[in-house]
């Protein structure tokens, strides 16, 4: 099992930064794609940004605003995120596809979530 923990959601006045941290850990045989969601109330879940084996891919939301990046030796996957609006407001999920051992078909993984809130 891949276990993933989320970091760095809370609240931010529009035209502020926030940075979200998601650490892998458990038994992390390969991991094909790293990214984060969202959901806001009321609303379906929705793609933020994705570090996959091809092109990265981001929302049109949030492009130019948004940048995904990863650290492979730590597991860890980032999002900072600046010129925040209210728009933005909504639990953030980070997600993995990958396997944890080389018996093991990939996977969608899923952290608990975190709270972005953006208002004055």
């Amino acid at each position: 099992q891949i276990q993933l923990v989320e970091s760095g959601g809370g609240l931010v006045q529009p035209g502020g930064s926030l940075r979200l941290s998601c650490g892998a850990s458990g038994s992390i045989f390969s991991i094909y794609v790293m990214g984060w969601h969202r959901q806001a109330p009321g609303k379906q879940r929705e793609l933020v940004a994705a570090l996959t084996t091809g092109p990265t891919k981001y929302a049109d939301s949030v492009k130019g605003r948004f940048t995904i990046s990863r650290d492979i030796a730590k597991n860890t996957v980032y999002l900072q995120m600046n010129s925040l609006k209210p728009e933005d407001t909504a639990v953030y999920y980070c997600n993995v596809y990958g396997s944890s051992s080389a018996t093991v078909e990939p996977d969608d993984y899923w952290g608990q979530g975190t709270q972005v809130t953006v208002s004055s």
